[in-house]
């Protein structure tokens, strides 16, 4: 991916080195588990899942980037910083075709631990997205656990995790997100994990349209690394991954297929409105 062409975004805030809480790795203690609990409140996500991805990013060792001449040299922070541009960009244009004003998020990036509006944010619940302050929230060691763990490489992988992010605040905006909550309160924990999966499958989408407006930037096999990334992290690998069985009434983001499609829906239309999963679920 010739992502160095992009824009850099000027929403990238750069916390890494100043973690407000010492985590160990490879383990969650009580105070990890509180923040499950609220990141799960406030992004409706099954905290099961989180507590999945958890263990996945927890054991993986980190890695440093060293440059040519032997120096570190943050290749992350300027991905990151470009990928975030590249999404305003799609999404400034998307809105502004429909009359509207696109209300950028903002991207933290941190090591171990940061305060979020959602609690306590913690690098065991991988990257997240806090509506309360419309901001992403990552630790880029995930991007290792991406290709270690989840066996999902290569640069367009890494950006679809985050135009996977963008696409939930783009929900936020248009207050699908709210909708979607406010209707998991009157239903059954099944049926509010089916909403869950349709909130998580159309970012999946928007991901794709995002994809699909750069496409200036893609290289060969890119569009494969996408695909591959979204089929890693479907609900039914990471059941059978953790070594339980496959329980698709208790999915909250949807199976390897199922994410697979909507993205590659996405890829191929360009259009948001090709991104309705609900199809009439929040009436």
């Amino acid at each position: 991916m010739r992502w160095r062409q992009g824009r850099a975004s000027k929403n990238v805030e750069d916390r890494r080195g100043s973690s407000g809480l010492p985590l160990g790795k490879g383990k969650l203690g009580c105070g990890g588990l509180i923040l499950i609990l609220a990141i799960s409140y406030f992004t409706g996500i099954n905290p099961l899942q989180l507590l999945n991805v958890a263990d996945s990013v927890s054991t993986s060792p980190p890695t440093t980037t060293q440059g040519e001449t032997g120096t570190p040299e943050d290749v992350e922070g300027e991905f990151v910083t470009k990928i975030l541009g590249t999404t305003e960009d799609t999404w400034r244009e998307e809105f502004a075709a429909e009359g509207q004003d696109y209300r950028e998020p903002g991207l933290v990036l941190y090591d171990r631990a940061t305060p979020t509006a959602c609690g306590m944010g913690s690098s065991a619940v991988g990257p997240f997205y806090c509506p309360a302050d419309g901001k992403i929230y990552l630790d880029t060691e995930f991007f290792d656990a991406l290709s270690q763990r989840f066996g999902a490489e290569g640069d367009f992988a890494r950006a679809y995790v985050i135009a996977h992010e963008v696409g939930h605040h783009v929900q936020n905006l248009l207050g699908i997100s709210d909708a979607v909550r406010r209707r998991q309160q009157r239903v059954s924990q099944s049926d509010a994990n089916r909403l869950s999966v349709m909130l998580e499958l159309q970012a999946d989408c928007l991901a794709g349209v995002w994809g699909s407006s750069h496409r200036d930037l893609l290289e060969p096999g890119d569009v494969e690394e996408g695909l591959g990334a979204a089929a890693a992290i479907g609900d039914d690998m990471m059941q059978r991954r953790a070594g339980r069985s496959v329980q698709p009434e208790s999915w909250t983001h949807g199976s390897s297929e199922q994410r697979a499609e909507w993205l590659r829906r996405g890829l191929e239309t360009g259009d948001p409105d090709a991104c309705d999963t609900f199809q009439g679920a929040l009436g």
